[in-house]
């Protein structure tokens, strides 16, 4: 057994006893409360199902949620911490609805490790992982890649917002001196282009984000929070996404400015489910065909014909993981 944790963050937007809750609150201008954030897949055994055949090294597996939990879910298995989101929260934010609030604040499950990795429900383990694929010597692996800053809505604001953060904290020339070779590394390929052309811009802009599980260390969190205690509280109690938020990948950034992360591969891809059906195909085909480690696939647009492309996802997923795994009943 390894010493690194898998976080999964899971909301059933269609349990009802959530929706009367959530219903008390009226998001705030700015603020981003779609039903697309929290509609349910019901594909989460299929995530067990990576793991437990892809990933048997986990130490534990925490499944964050508002409370509520699937049925089939083996609640008992040695490995599986479920955690209500209220348990680790400050009281005065509860309840919340917005997963910046929640991410930012994991460090505070008591059970875990000082290594991590991050999972939304939309990525998935499709092939064989290895412990070093998320750390080597005791570092997490990423790529510190830079990019120039577009607009592309609510989450361009937060973005913005984790860059403001990290440019008022740190020098960039001296930071990219401190650790030249993590940021221009033979591993990324053509990406050092990106670190070139940017090199020059007097302060950090953006930095490409594979949207795919990331790995943590538990004292980036705690680090961050002693600096910035104010503007993470004040993420902490928007009850819905809003554009004044950050996010966890300030602490992604954090380590980049700290040196403290092993230049590596992206081993996955992201792919974005459209309303055109036609455009979707690709993604199932990379499912059945197990073309990537890892996996995201994100809903892109709110007017997708939903169950149409759902039934067609999870038959993706059926045919690889076809055989229930120990976090079933």
């Amino acid at each position: 057994m390894s010493d690194i944790d898998f976080v999964q963050l899971w909301v059933d937007g269609s349990d009802k006893d959530w929706q009367i809750e959530k219903g008390k609150y009226i998001p705030g201008y700015n603020a981003d409360a779609s039903a697309m954030r929290y509609r349910s897949w019901d594909n989460l055994q299929y995530w067990f199902r990576g793991v437990e055949k892809y990933a048997p090294w986990v130490r534990k597996i925490h499944l964050v949620t508002p409370g509520h939990f699937p049925k089939w879910l083996n609640k008992n298995h040695e490995k599986l911490n479920c955690i209500n989101q209220n348990e680790f929260l400050k009281k005065e934010h509860i309840p919340v609805f917005n997963s910046n609030a929640v991410e930012i604040n994991l460090h505070r499950i008591k059970s875990l490790a000082d290594k991590f990795v991050l999972f939304c429900d939309d990525m998935f383990i499709t092939n064989k992982v290895k412990e070093t694929d998320f750390f080597k010597n005791n570092l997490p692996c990423d790529q510190a890649i830079m990019n120039n800053f577009v607009p592309l809505g609510l989450f361009s604001y937060i973005d913005f917002n984790n860059v403001l953060t990290i440019n008022k904290h740190f020098n960039k020339k001296r930071v990219i001196k401190n650790n030249l070779l993590k940021w221009y590394n033979p591993i990324y390929g053509m990406q050092n282009i990106s670190n070139i052309l940017f090199y020059p811009w007097k302060a950090f802009s953006r930095f490409v984000y594979p949207h795919l599980p990331l790995p943590y260390l538990k004292k980036t969190f705690q680090e961050v929070w002693e600096v910035e205690e104010q503007l993470l509280d004040k993420t902490s109690q928007n009850r819905f996404r809003a554009r004044e938020d950050v996010s966890h990948l300030l602490f992604r950034y954090w380590k980049f400015m700290k040196g403290e992360f092993c230049p590596s591969f992206v081993l996955g891809k992201k792919f974005d489910i459209f309303k055109n059906g036609n455009l979707n195909t690709q993604i199932y085909k990379a499912i059945v065909k197990q073309k990537y480690k890892m996996i995201c696939v994100n809903e892109f647009e709110d007017d997708i014909d939903f169950d149409s492309e759902k039934q067609k996802l999870n038959k993706a997923f059926e045919t690889i993981f076809p055989e229930k795994s120990s976090f079933e009943v």
